[in-house]
């Protein structure tokens, strides 16, 4: 066995294959290895401590280590670690679906379960496309089913094939172009950059509106100039192409995974509204947005927007296990019943959906939500959070702060008068993130945007401390003041 770190490190490099990353550039630099972890915080193999700034990839919300969970693992691991969810059901994943109906958009009340948020949204994928098959089969529908998708440009909704069709990030999908199916994209509302796009997208815009009111708990406040230009394109590709398309996909309020896009509001309304007139299905990934991180349980409900599929994982189980699970509609469930030599049959499953360690947590975790009224303590901590931003919001190299509740996205660009990003190969985003650590903070930018993600436990005086050492990491690495 290994005696020191150097040892863990050495074999680290000699054996594994660690996602998302350069393993030439990873052998060639001293590594972090994480040892433990105590609310906010984590501690490497040699005693260091970093304020975990990305939630361990967005996931952690009442902070590592937390009793209550701690507690309903165990009790949960005295009674059984796994039983299959083909056939048979168990006590955890019933009060699981009892306890996230709870807190799901009006309408939702089917819950099909699954291992992460890739899963959930091929779910969701392949449910809507039987869906319109069953229906054309009933005659309820055009004798031709509907196989299209509708997505959005920037999008992320995991790495398996088809989430990686729907996505709409060119660099994981260029590899893969001859596995993926074909889907009807639309620019998203990327609000920074939209002026720069092609003089085709330029069209006018309607006078650009003012902000939300101050006071509403996490409310999201990006420019709204390009709102309706955007939602104008989604209506020409439902008009044309209605009656092709099986499902739109969308994730609300955020696009996580391209750089904490925030869209304009209104835009996630518009969307759904477009979507009930055209009778497309919408599928809504919240596994990024969901569980509080905009400020409200989920993203939708700042709009009310109710989808026809709700997709979740991340913090579902506040951090500590793999889980996932697609909500959907009775009308959408109950076109799946049929006899069994119909083969109506979702044939879609996994070894260890449902497994109940990970639904014992989960339950524990919203009940926490209640119990502790955790949405209603974040609006403090988002202000703060706010304000402390603002102060970087003038700094040379900072081009936009976008922010969503508990969620942002800081853009550094080469030249702040024309929006120029720097070269990806400059690897300044990863430059500052690599300030940060000896400065005791933890973060993993996405390209040229630095993310700050925190979990729900940190405090406002936390909260600022990250801001002023980023602010001195971006300082540090751009040369500037």
């Amino acid at each position: 066995m290994p005696h020191n770190a150097q040892d863990w490190e050495t074999l680290d490099k000699r054996f594994l294959w660690h996602p998302f990353t350069q393993m030439q550039e990873w052998q060639r630099q001293p590594q972090l290895v994480i040892d433990s972890g105590n609310g906010v915080w984590l501690k490497d193999i040699n005693g260091r401590r970093y304020l975990d700034g990305v939630s361990s990839l967005w996931v952690t919300v009442h902070g590592h280590r937390y009793p209550p969970l701690d507690r309903a693992l165990t009790a949960q691991l005295h009674k059984i670690a796994h039983s299959t969810f083909l056939g048979a059901s168990h006590v955890p994943a019933i009060q699981l679906a009892e306890e996230l109906l709870r807190w799901t958009p009006k309408g939702l009340r089917r819950i099909f379960y699954s291992d992460n948020g890739s899963t959930a949204v091929e779910v969701a994928l392949k449910m809507a496309y039987q869906y319109w098959q069953l229906r054309a089969t009933n005659g309820a529908a055009r004798a031709t089913p509907r196989t299209q998708f509708l997505t959005l440009e920037n999008a992320y909704h995991g790495d398996t094939i088809g989430a990686v069709s729907v996505g709409g990030i060119e660099l994981f999908q260029e590899r893969f172009r001859h596995l993926l199916f074909p889907t009807r994209s639309v620019f998203s509302p990327y609000c920074y950059r939209c002026r720069y796009r092609t003089k085709a997208v330029q069209r006018t815009r309607t006078p650009r509106e003012a902000p939300p009111a101050p006071g509403r708990p996490g409310m999201y406040r990006p420019e709204t100039g390009c709102r309706w230009e955007c939602l104008g394109a989604v209506e020409r590709i439902f008009k044309k192409h209605r009656h092709r398309l099986a499902a739109a996909v969308i994730e609300p309020v955020v696009q996580a995974a391209s750089g904490m896009i925030v869209m304009p509001p209104g835009y996630v309304a518009g969307f759904a509204a477009l979507c009930r007139r055209y009778g497309v299905l919408l599928i809504a990934d919240e596994v990024a947005t969901g569980f509080g991180r905009t400020g409200r349980m989920f993203a939708c409900d700042y709009e009310r927007a109710t989808p026809d599929f709700l997709c979740v994982a991340k913090s579902l189980t506040g951090g500590y296990l793999p889980l996932a699970a697609t909500i959907t509609t009775e009308t959408v469930y109950r076109t799946f019943l049929g006899r069994y030599d119909e083969f109506k049959t979702f044939f879609h499953g996994h070894t260890y959906t449902a497994n109940p360690l990970a639904c014992a947590v989960a339950v524990e975790n919203l009940r926490l939500y209640r119990r502790r009224r955790v949405l209603g303590q974040l609006e403090e901590k988002i202000q703060a959070l706010r304000e402390a931003l603002s102060v970087l919001r003038e700094r040379p190299h900072v081009g936009d702060i976008r922010q969503a509740g508990l969620m942002v996205g800081i853009e550094l660009v080469k030249d702040r008068a024309t929006c120029e990003p720097y070269p990806l190969a400059a690897q300044v985003g990863i430059r500052v993130c690599a300030a940060c650590r000896p400065r005791g903070l933890l973060l993993r930018p996405l390209g040229n945007v630095i993310v700050l993600l925190p979990p729900f436990a940190i405090t406002a005086p936390q909260l600022r401390w990250m801001v002023r050492i980023v602010g001195t990491a971006i300082q540090q690495v751009t040369g500037t003041k």
